[in-house]
């Protein structure tokens, strides 16, 4: 443990290396930001650091519609989270293209560095610098399982990222269990889950025009392929359900992104249809989208489907949170989360029409529950301290 905090038991220096000024988007932003506060919450000093990488189209504005190297609207969206949470002169941006750090902690990077005790990089977005290489403990959390061993087993590159890193944890809760197809790329890899800190997530009355809703890319990134197996996105697990409209009434509402998605299609089929660049444009906004929904409704990407991986999405624990149910396809995650109240898993279409009218029939019952599971599985304060147990390990002084 750094000297900084040696007369303050069990207290961290913890860097979280996260995806926000590259990515401004509500839900992105949220993911990171519940790293960072409840980490905070716990006591820990936080701070939050982003690399620009060395793509020069790595910088997505949404007011432009356009992705370069400016961060601009990144540094701006970043400074507005970190305000509103309170956290704003514990962040900074290293700009690549510019070889200069931003932020208001960009003045002090060294001496940051030497006394951290402990890195999270959350999803692997960020690459290593040799500035890193100091801190003893260096964490790689996988957030898009199946996906990551897969390019770990194809890209050089990837796995060479990978190996910076000595703990290793993933979102596939399933990866030790012999039902689980992930292939394995040789690393320790340790479940783990998204931190939700409820403070932030109060439960409010549901409208009575609310619909089943959910925020989603049609597809992601191009669907890859292993040993003979291609593993889709949600384009892939969504073709089997786009008749639920016609079936189940015109309850649902799709905030869908990505210039692949069939939109004439989808409506024609009688999904309503809104811009994620709206309704996710901050953590605000999106956080009154899912308040103002009846339930979730979503498929998972077809990779954690057909891996059988135990995934389950940070989006639909922000539900649950909020007192809302999820309806969500099954990735194999009932083997470790109770479904059947608050949440229901569908295998097949049939699956999904019954979940929908439970949840219809039973609503009260429902919503209640959705934050009773969320306290006891998806609390910052019971997964964040497993994340330092599982990280720090033998490292610990």
């Amino acid at each position: 443990m750094s000297a900084a905090f040696e007369n303050l038991p069990g207290r961290l220096r913890i860097v979280v290396l996260g995806y926000l000024v590259r990515g401004p988007m509500g839900g992105m932003a949220w993911h990171h930001l519940q790293y960072v506060m409840g980490l905070r919450d716990l006591g820990h000093a936080v701070y939050f650091l982003e690399d620009s990488g060395d793509n020069e189209y790595c910088c997505y504005d949404p007011a432009r519609g356009v992705a370069d190297a400016n961060p601009e609207y990144g540094l701006k969206f970043a400074a507005d989270c970190f305000a509103r949470f309170h956290h704003d002169e514990k962040w900074a941006y290293y700009d690549a293209h510019t070889s200069r750090w931003l932020g208001p902690c960009a003045g002090r990077i060294p001496a940051l560095l030497k006394d951290t005790d402990l890195l999270i990089n959350l999803s692997c977005s960020n690459v290593l610098r040799p500035w890193f290489d100091d801190i003893a403990v260096r964490v790689l959390v996988d957030t898009d399982p199946l996906f990551t061993q897969v390019r770990h087993l194809t890209d050089p590159a990837r796995m060479a990222l990978a190996k910076r890193h000595n703990r290793f944890l993933t979102f596939a809760e399933n990866i030790r269990s012999d039902n689980c197809t992930i292939p394995d790329d040789g690393f320790p890899w340790i479940p783990t889950r998204q931190p939700i800190v409820l403070e932030a997530w109060p439960v409010t009355p549901p409208l009575q025009t609310g619909k089943f809703t959910t925020v989603m890319q049609w597809d992601s990134y191009p669907a890859l392929e292993y040993r003979g197996r291609t593993y889709g996105m949600k384009s892939k697990a969504f073709s089997d359900y786009l008749d639920l409209p016609r079936k189940c009434g015109p309850i649902f509402e799709l905030a869908v992104g990505g210039v692949s998605a069939p939109r004439p299609l989808l409506r024609e089929k009688g999904w309503q249809l809104s811009n994620p660049n709206q309704v996710a444009k901050d953590p605000w906004s999106y956080q009154r989208f899912i308040q103002q929904s009846r339930a979730e409704f979503t498929v998972a990407k077809h990779g954690y489907v057909a891996s059988r991986s135990g995934w389950f999405s940070e989006r639909s624990a922000a539900y649950l949170a909020s007192g809302r149910p999820v309806v969500t396809q099954e990735t194999g995650f009932s083997d470790w989360l109770p479904a059947g109240q608050a949440v229901l898993s569908f295998k097949t279409p049939g699956d999904a029409e019954a979940a929908i009218d439970d949840v219809n029939r039973r609503y009260e019952l429902h919503c209640s529950t959705a934050r009773e599971i969320a306290k006891e599985y998806f609390d910052a304060r019971k997964i964040l301290p497993r994340v330092i147990e599982e990280a720090m390990g033998s490292f610990r002084v």
